[in-house]
């Protein structure tokens, strides 16, 4: 993992304005994962996007932490789901030109 792709929490919460300790709650809940590395905490760029959607439904939509937990939960298990019907269509029309 390259150095470049990690921000320190400290400067995403004040870019973003939240208090460290809502990210740090995040990650109690398991919803991002924090790096630890030369004594700071770090979040890699590819998570940007699901702090910004939980900043959404927390302040937002006062939705609680556990709200969030169950909401994302769900949003992969309905990813996963769409995946799988897109490769099972893939499959039925490979049987279908047959």
């Amino acid at each position: 993992m390259e150095p470049k792709d990690l921000i320190p929490i400290q400067l995403l919460c004040k870019r973003y304005n939240v208090p460290v300790s809502f990210i740090n709650t995040l990650q109690e809940f398991k919803l991002i994962e924090l790096i630890f590395e030369k004594d700071a905490f770090y979040i890699h760029t590819t998570q940007i996007k699901a702090v910004e959607k939980m900043m959404r439904l927390h302040y937002d939509l006062d939705i609680n932490f556990e709200g969030m937990d169950v909401i994302f939960n769900l949003l992969k298990k309905v990813e996963l789901l769409h995946e799988d019907i897109i490769a099972l269509h893939n499959r039925l029309k490979r049987f279908e030109l047959d």
